[in-house]
């Protein structure tokens, strides 16, 4: 179960709040504690957050373009350190890691970004295959993580196509695809339906939620309240750098 304290409904800038967790019923996979990000140019994006998700929860973190939500995201996933605090993901503390540990850490994280991120001129099999190409898998084994893979987003039919050839629907469902062939315990996703239309905005949040329902933690970014409020799972909110529940969505 996820779990975060409201901060006072004002928040003066001389007194930040300082947010309390509370023991969470399921294992901790993600836990924040006292964390801060400043940036070189002394821009604040994260302050004193607090966070545990639970091993398979699903949660949504919105707020407004330049709240931090992307930056929470990078510093779990190893591209950005914390300025101040703890980030302890599947039980590795990673303002320790450096160098092959990190890369170890990376393998058990699936990442979805708001642009796809696919090689042009790779098949669809092929840009969902590379990450266990990267890894040195024999190709028996490639070949047995792939098609599951593609039957979890609906991209049997597409396995030979290029990325020109799909909707940005499909092309978001090849970027999942890729993230899960892994089977990673964690799927981040950063503003996954930001170039989407409602109907493939759903249908990915549908693809993650049947993911969830296997036991994958999956963990989301994004403004789109309308989308939160259909699918019906845990929500806390970024406001200028700190976090919180929202008051309504």
């Amino acid at each position: 179960m996820t779990q975060v304290l409201p901060p006072r409904s004002a928040i003066p800038a001389a007194s930040p709040p300082t947010p309390g967790v509370t023991q969470p019923k399921a294992e901790a996979i993600v836990t924040l504690r006292g964390v801060s990000k400043t940036y070189s140019n002394g821009s604040q994006a994260l302050i004193n957050v607090n966070l545990t998700i639970g091993r398979g929860d699903f949660l949504f973190v919105t707020g407004p373009s330049g709240s931090g939500k992307s930056t929470l995201l990078k510093l779990l996933y190893g591209e950005e350190r914390a300025s101040q605090g703890d980030v302890i993901v599947d039980d590795c503390n990673l303002t320790e890691l450096r160098g092959d540990r990190l890369s170890l850490l990376r393998r058990r994280i699936g990442i979805v970004f708001q642009d796809y991120k696919l090689i042009p001129r790779r098949t669809v099999s092929e840009n969902i295959a590379f990450v266990l190409w990267a890894q040195g898998l024999p190709r028996k084994e490639v070949q047995r993580r792939l098609q599951p893979a593609l039957k979890m987003v609906g991209l049997q039919h597409k396995a030979e196509c290029f990325p020109e050839q799909l909707s940005g629907g499909e092309q978001q469902r090849v970027s999942i695809a890729r993230a899960i062939v892994g089977t990673p315990p964690i799927l981040l996703a950063d503003e996954p339906t930001g170039n989407l239309d409602p109907e493939n905005s759903w249908q990915v949040i549908q693809i993650l939620k049947k993911l969830n329902a296997v036991g994958i933690t999956v963990i989301v970014t994004t403004h789109d309240e309308g989308l939160i409020r259909r699918a019906n799972h845990a929500v806390v909110q970024l406001r200028n750098g700190y976090l919180c529940r929202p008051r309504q969505l």
